[in-house]
């Protein structure tokens, strides 16, 4: 967080520090000593200035709470900004005897004309001073103490600014050098090191004491004052008995004004199950179950809501609610483009509506004993592998009905038989010279037609004719595999009063997949006389 709230002078003097940092660890000469001490004097002025907003700042905050009445917990808050103010001051203090120190040993005191220190070149006094020989002197002591001020300052605010004091390996500079990164806190940045800028980098750690007590006085005030409950939105509601209306009839509700809070984050729970809250309103979805339905069709349902809201007091206030409302029984029509009935292994549509649901109808399908294709908009496609088919209708994942087909076999196919493209039967003899070509046609029934016009493909897969003298077989019969072929070789045998026997042993039927497939009509046979 740090860095957060920084004004312009904050973040040019974090600038000139980390400038600070480097030329301390390139060893600049003693021309740049002059721009040290401004340095530090900015630092100062800095500090002081933030000095005086942030006891303002308590002001203002011991001003609102008294004006509040001196709540309990906001006087809490006075007491934790006092105690902010009085832990910066105390570190703010001990770095100025620090300061003084190095300024009257090392610097040999201040120049009362220039007000300047009369010895800025002396580095190692200051070493002594805050390194030790033995590594003993204030600034690992310094060190601990800006830590511990920030988790103090953590701890008060719930803040998580960073460490204060950092060693090289840790500062975001000095890790980049090998030499630097190796040196601890004291001795990066008061090894080798002029009294003016010792002076600079000290006064640093006090314009970031004085940000970090800025920011947690600022979170501390905006504290104040949050509880209490300021209804800043006002909306104007409509309740209607109900948002569709039939043309004729009456419109009824209430119209009124609703307030709610900004600052206010209730908690609201329905059925005792907490529910998302958003811009103070709770939202409710859920899906509605029914069950005891009146004569009507109508189940009788409550809610029991339950809003919780912090008040001034501290305390939470609790509001219950009912409100009553009614299930209306969901209902169907099945609208079907292949009934009545269904045909097994067929593409059997049906369309199932429910105009009470409106645009909330999206029916799902599953069946007990056939196979379904959802289209969408209560659109479903039955292929049925049973000879009774049950059909289960959901809507938003509840079952609402079930509902039974029966299921027909798919009609057997009329056979119609050609004799060189004429149509043929037992009762009408022809030619025996001209009988050379036959053909069968598989013809699908009416209904299966009208029903399931994509089901009702047929087509002979083989043919089998003899020519028959009498009881006695002629020649050698004729095997065609598809719906028609040549029976040449009969006719040359042929003599009037023979018979062509024709045997139909083969019958396949192609669905809406595509798929071919035996229609499993078995054997049929028919007897042409020549003459």
């Amino acid at each position: 967080m740090a860095g957060a709230k920084e004004t312009p002078r904050q973040k040019m003097i974090g600038m000139m520090y980390l400038v600070l940092t480097a030329m301390l660890a390139l060893q600049v000469s003693s021309a740049l000593l002059e721009k040290f001490q401004l340095l530090n004097n900015s630092m100062e002025v800095s500090s002081n200035a933030a000095n005086k907003i942030n006891a303002r700042t308590v002001e203002n905050i011991r001003d609102k709470v008294e004006k509040s009445g001196n709540r309990a917990f906001e006087v809490a808050i006075v007491k934790q900004a006092e105690d902010v103010r009085k832990i910066a001051s105390g570190m703010i203090g001990e770095i100025d005897a620090m300061k003084s120190q190095i300024a009257a040993e090392a610097g040999g005191g201040i120049d009362p004309e220039t007000g300047k220190v009369k010895n800025p070149n002396e580095e190692d006094k200051v070493a002594i001073y805050m390194i030790g020989p033995s590594k003993n002197g204030k600034a690992y002591d310094l060190k601990s103490k800006l830590n511990s001020f920030v988790e103090q300052m953590n701890k008060l605010a719930g803040t998580s600014f960073a460490p204060l004091a950092l060693d090289g390996k840790d500062d975001p500079l000095a890790k980049r050098d090998k030499d630097q990164r190796q040196k601890d806190f004291a001795e990066l940045n008061f090894e080798q090191t002029p009294v003016p800028a010792a002076l600079a980098v000290l006064s640093q750690k006090q314009s970031e004491i004085r940000r970090l007590e800025a920011e947690v006085l600022d979170a501390l005030a905006a504290k104040v004052g949050a509880k209490d409950i300021k209804f800043d939105k006002i909306l104007a509601m409509i309740s209607a008995e109900s948002n569709v209306v039939v043309a004729g009839t009456k419109f009824k509700g209430e119209m009124f004004i609703a307030a709610s809070s900004s600052a206010l984050t209730p908690r609201m729970s329905l059925g005792g199950a907490p529910i998302r809250v958003q811009d103070g309103k709770g939202i409710i979805e859920f899906t509605a179950q029914g069950g005891a339905y009146d004569k009507d069709g109508l189940a009788a349902k409550t809610l029991s809501g339950v809003i919780s809201f912090p008040t001034p007091s501290g305390r939470d206030t609790t509001i219950t609610m009912k409100y009553d409302y009614k299930v209306a029984k969901p209902t169907y029509n099945i609208e079907s483009a292949s009934m009545p009935p269904l045909f097994l292994g067929c593409k059997n549509v049906l369309s199932i509506q429910s105009p009470g649901l409106g645009p909330l109808w999206n029916p799902a399908f599953t069946a007990d004993g056939a196979e379904v294709i959802n289209n969408g908009k209560g659109k479903v496609i039955i292929i049925p592998s049973n000879r009774s088919v049950k059909l289960n209708i959901s809507n938003q994942g509840n079952l609402i009905g079930t509902e039974g087909f029966r299921v027909n076999r798919v009609p057997r196919p009329r056979l119609e038989y050609y004799i060189n493209g004429a149509l043929a039967d037992d009762k009408r003899p022809i030619s025996a010279s001209m009988a050379r070509n036959i053909s069968v046609k598989a013809i699908a029934d009416e209904s299966l037609i009208n029903y399931s016009p994509e089901d009702a493909n047929f087509r002979v897969s083989q043919i089998t004719v003899r020519l028959a003298s009498g009881n006695r077989p002629k020649g050698q019969p004729v095997v065609i595999s598809g719906p028609s072929g040549s029976i040449a070789s009969l006719a040359a045998q042929a003599a009037a009063g023979d018979r062509l026997v024709i045997v139909v042993s083969g019958v396949q039927r192609r669905n809406f997949k595509g798929d071919v497939q035996d229609a499993g009509i078995g054997e049929e046979t028919r007897t042409i006389p020549l003459n």
